[in-house]
């Protein structure tokens, strides 16, 4: 304890103004640790990649996640400074980040899980491209075009072969609309040996892009796709929280008995073509599915697009915490 001597230097030395300290709590997150002891450790025991893996609270890791500095910035005067130890719900600090994208990031495509669709029909009615908003909310954003082709990749739970009655997407005879596309109904689907569908035979419906559905057509929902053409493949790194429970220090066998073994998750995407010359550091929206930035690392433009998941679209831990 260094402070008495602190406190003598004070009192009587020719200063000509005496400095007041005041002391605060640090600021604790749940499901994480901060003590740069234990941060240390998972460094050094390789648990994470480094300083600055994107699950751990450091500055170059938040960085690298994609967490918005004014996002950080917000959620610090949100939740103030207290003299008391507390732990602030780490939701929080993803709310505001995912407030802050929601408003700022462009909208992209990408499909995580693919499942490739063939449109039967396609040159009954020419469409080379779509045009699609970079932000839905707001028109000074601009459009872009992306290329459209008889062949595309969806996301594989967007099908299903027997679908319950709440399920608005693809299934057999059933209609679905394709972002800043036409309406296509599924015809058939092909399997593998095991059972698994690995490819869907849809036929498109004439006159449907940008308009309503013909009288007699149920479509109630749209899904996000990629042209089979120029997609591009690229690593998607789904980061989660490193722990399984919001107070790992308080675990009976120590904190790293309790680390998320699904806290990452790398996948092959295939992406819109933009995604792929976009430069490190690009944030945006992957639509329907979250926001992610172009790693600050491994990401090449043009060569190997890596991206990183920043914040899901909605909180998925409040319903699996509530179980």
């Amino acid at each position: 304890n260094h402070r008495p001597l602190y406190d003598w230097f004070i009192a009587n030395c020719p200063v000509p103004h005496r400095p007041r300290q005041i002391e605060f709590a640090r600021l604790n997150l749940s499901y994480t640790v901060m003590s740069k002891r234990k941060l240390l450790q998972l460094v050094q025991e390789g648990r994470v990649s480094g300083w600055d893996d994107p699950r751990l609270p450091t500055l170059s890791g938040m960085r690298r996640r994609g967490y918005p500095a004014a996002a950080v910035r917000d959620f610090c005067k949100r939740v103030g400074i207290t003299k008391f130890n507390g732990t602030t719900d780490v939701a929080l600090l993803e709310h505001e980040v995912r407030d802050h994208l929601n408003r700022t990031a462009p909208r992209r495509m990408a499909v995580l899980d693919p499942l490739m669709v063939e449109i039967a029909n396609w040159g009954d009615d020419p469409l080379d491209h779509a045009v699609l908003p970079n932000h839905p909310q707001d028109p000074s954003m601009g459009e872009r075009q992306v290329r459209a082709g008889s062949s595309i990749w969806i996301e594989r739970d967007d099908f299903m072969t027997d679908p319950p009655k709440k399920f608005f997407r693809l299934g057999p005879g059933r209609c679905v609309r394709l972002k800043g596309g036409p309406i296509i109904r599924c015809l058939s689907h092909v399997t593998d040996a095991e059972g698994s569908v690995t490819r869907v035979l849809v036929e498109l419906l004439p006159n449907t892009v940008g308009k309503d559905e013909p009288e007699g057509v149920e479509c109630r929902a749209a899904i996000h796709w990629v042209d089979a053409a120029t997609g591009v493949d690229a690593e998607v790194r789904l980061y989660d929280r490193l722990f399984l429970t919001e107070d790992p220090d308080a675990a009976e066998g120590g904190f790293t008995s309790v680390i998320n073994p699904e806290s990452l998750a790398c996948v092959t995407a295939k992406i819109e073509p933009s995604l792929a010359d976009a430069p490190a550091g690009f944030s945006c929206q992957f639509e329907r599915t979250g926001y992610f930035v172009a790693d600050s690392r491994d990401h090449k433009p043009g060569q190997r697009p890596v991206y990183n998941r920043t914040v899901a679209l909605k909180d998925s831990w409040t319903k699996q915490s509530s179980k």
